[in-house]
């Protein structure tokens, strides 16, 4: 299925979980990535993975299987992505019990994650859970990137996701707008 119809479909089926009527593109896609050097020890986790708009360029980078950990919770989107990318690890589950997802897969330490979730469209309560769970990783030492869309950037939602990065870990590391994804969007990156 069209990779645009496939996200559509589940933007329709759960706006408040899918967050966007298009998956992201190829040049957001490769800023999510900038920099990024995964392997056995410091393993990337994609959170929302989508159809796989980031994925596709993600595994180009991985050493092997054993680098990459992709939590979904749609499982349409699970299904089709276990079939697009059959030897990386994705799973279907919710981004508020992602440390416990990680720890059971055995894989090494987080030292990246990758964050598609659209935390301007989620309620407050569940942002805050993903939050506490991507400061767990943060505290072993991560980099953590997602990314906010420039009509949504000064939302309350995205501003208290800036605030609770910034008190923490500083000022985020923000791209210049990507204007050739749809709508145009900002990466953010902390470091620990």
């Amino acid at each position: 299925m069209n990779e645009n119809i496939e996200f559509l479909q589940a933007f329709l089926k759960n706006p408040l979980k899918v967050g966007a009527i298009a998956p992201s593109s190829p040049e957001l896609a490769q800023k999510m990535l900038k920099g990024l050097a995964p392997n056995e020890e410091n393993i990337v986790l994609e959170l929302g993975v989508g159809t796989g708009a980031v994925t596709k360029f993600l595994q180009e980078i991985l050493p092997n299987e054993k680098s990459y950990l992709g939590i979904e919770v749609d499982k349409d989107l699970v299904k089709s992505l276990k079939k697009n990318f059959p030897r990386l690890k994705i799973v279907r589950g919710n981004a508020c019990e992602t440390f416990s997802i990680h720890q059971k897969t055995g894989l090494g330490k987080v030292g990246y994650i990758i964050s598609c979730l659209p935390f301007v469209s989620i309620p407050n309560e569940v942002g805050d859970e993903i939050l506490v769970e991507v400061e767990k990783f943060m505290e072993r030492g991560c980099v953590f990137r997602t990314f906010q869309y420039a009509h949504g950037y000064y939302f309350p939602s995205a501003i208290k996701l800036r605030d609770f990065m910034r008190k923490r870990y500083g000022k985020a590391r923000k791209s210049r707008l990507i204007m050739k994804n749809v709508p145009p969007a900002y990466t953010l990156t902390w470091k620990t």
